[in-house]
């Protein structure tokens, strides 16, 4: 693959970097305390967290891998995206009350005021430890198409982490500075770059392509790539009509209602209305978004249907290489830069808060208001940012789709996060230590069904057992854990006579 990478591509994303970091540091230029830091003094306006809320769940993943699942495939991951939909609205009614009520910074203050301090610290590092895996993830799979379009500039073991150290710093640098004021109004502007970048590749797409856009469409159809509903019912197949809507579902009530990367963006609204807005809305806009880079897919078989690739990841980026103009060429760079920028400030951010408010402050007995806080906060937001980063570097390149392993390390923690805010909720009894007990059994579970195979395989007599779990579909995980958490922590709360109120509005 020859060299396209220009002069003029090269001033559009160092431009668009510098601009982005300058940006970043002016809106967030002033910051009175934690509060002000970790959900901009509860003033941002409904649409710009909306738009958030969708950067925040786009990185370079959704840019370079869903293309390459309609390319692979057909339209079916759209079924998980109205399950998207019905999830949004679950926790837009039933959480979103519960966390303005309560004025609360991070989502699990809400599981202490039910359960005790220590269930609040055990879902925060849970929380912390899926978030610093999935997003180490992310942004490694940055790497990949910069790789791919830049070389060779550098020999490719040089770039990549080139490239993970200097996005890395540049995000830190306004993310550390700014707060969550700079992760919300850049996270519009990369919003915008992607989007832009998604739609012009959908222009050329049809222009290079004999018989445009309608003749891309005629011959999807005809080979059943145009196919969005699958109403066949197998745990192993992610894309069909169940596992969308209800696995779907599930996945964004854990993610939207108990991660903290989410559910800080949402308590940085101006009021409850207005939050219900911006998630129920997101939804919309993500829904539509996964159909402009479906779409981008559908185009890409159409130009590439006969060629081989070492993993659909690489097919975008071959296509960004081999036909994008000089200047658009990096403005797509610039949005896959955005995209993975967008999702690490607000992960870093959103770690930070959680580490700050859930186990630095319970610890110390210091204020949310203290300046000592503030600055505590800075501090773990450096230190998260450096982890992450390095965590990329040390990420392996693999055969499957980046954007299904990430799904698959969130979904892993999710259904337990989820079980024990369903435990403080709809079961009375629930104390606890039985919250405590039905999340790590949760845990215990997806870990058998997520390593089913490597169990199996390293201990013979447990392979049987294990075996009908191997081919289960990441959607499912989540509801999986979650049935596993409420069950065990149902049962448990029944060996003792007390009760607990549930969570209340």
């Amino acid at each position: 693959m020859s060299n396209r990478f220009g002069v003029i591509d090269l001033l559009v994303v160092v431009a668009y970097l510098a601009g982005t970091t300058a940006f970043g540091l002016w809106v967030g230029r002033k910051q009175k305390n934690a509060t002000s830091y970790f959900v901009a003094d509860r003033d941002i306006p409904w649409w710009a967290v909306m738009f958030s809320v969708v950067a925040s769940e786009t990185s370079a993943l959704t840019f370079i891998s869903i293309p390459g699942l309609a390319y692979a495939g057909n339209l079916g991951f759209l079924q998980v995206c109205a399950g998207y939909i019905l999830g949004r609205i679950v926790v837009a009614t039933l959480l979103l009350p519960r966390y303005f009520a309560g004025n609360l910074v991070t989502a699990y203050t809400l599981l202490e005021t039910r359960f005790g301090t220590a269930t609040r610290r055990f879902t925060a590092i849970i929380f912390l430890a899926t978030r610093g895996l999935a997003d180490s993830v992310r942004v490694f799979a940055t790497a990949i198409p910069l790789a791919l379009i830049i070389g060779p500039v550098m020999p490719r073991e040089y770039l990549m982490p080139t490239a993970i150290l200097v996005l890395g710093l540049l995000t830190v640098v306004y993310t550390y500075k700014g707060g969550m004021r700079a992760v919300v109004w850049t996270e519009l502007i990369q919003a915008g770059v992607y989007l832009l970048g998604g739609a012009s590749a959908i222009v050329l797409l049809g222009m290079s392509t004999v018989g445009g856009w309608r003749g891309i469409l005629n011959a999807a159809g005809a080979a059943g790539k145009l196919q969005f509903v699958d109403f066949s019912f197998t745990l192993s197949n992610p894309h069909t009509i169940w596992s969308g809507l209800i696995g779907g579902a599930f996945l964004a009530m854990a993610s939207h209602g108990t991660d903290q990367l989410i559910v800080q963006r949402l308590l940085s609204a101006r009021s409850l209305r207005d939050a219900q807005r911006a998630i129920i809305g997101s939804g919309i806009v993500v829904f539509f978004q996964f159909i402009l880079f479906l779409m981008v897919g559908l185009g890409l078989w159409a130009a590439y249907g006969t060629r081989t690739f070492a993993t659909t990841d690489e097919i975008f980026p071959t296509f960004i290489v081999e036909q994008m103009p000089h200047g658009l060429l990096g403005l797509i760079v610039a949005a896959i830069v955005a995209a993975t920028m967008s999702t690490h400030s607000g992960a870093i951010n959103s770690l930070a808060a959680t580490t700050t408010h859930d186990i630095y402050l319970p610890l110390t007995k210091r204020s949310a208001d203290d300046p000592l806080t503030l600055r505590a906060g800075k501090r773990f937001a450096l230190a998260w940012g450096t982890v992450l980063t390095f965590g990329a570097l040390l990420f392996p390149e693999g055969r499957t789709p980046v954007v299904v392993i990430a799904l698959s390390i969130a979904s892993f923690t999710y259904g337990a996060l989820l079980g024990g805010f369903f435990l403080g909720i709809f079961v009375k009894r629930a104390q606890q230590r039985d919250a405590i007990l039905g999340m790590s059994v949760g845990l215990t579970a997806m870990a058998l069904v997520v390593f089913a195979k490597i169990i199996g395989t390293a201990i013979p007599v447990l392979a049987p057992l294990l075996h009908p779990f191997e081919s289960v579909a990441w959607p499912w995980y989540v509801l999986i854990g979650t049935t596993v958490t409420v069950l065990t922590g149902t049962l448990s709360s029944w060996t003792t006579p007390r009760s607990s109120p549930p969570l209340s509005t």
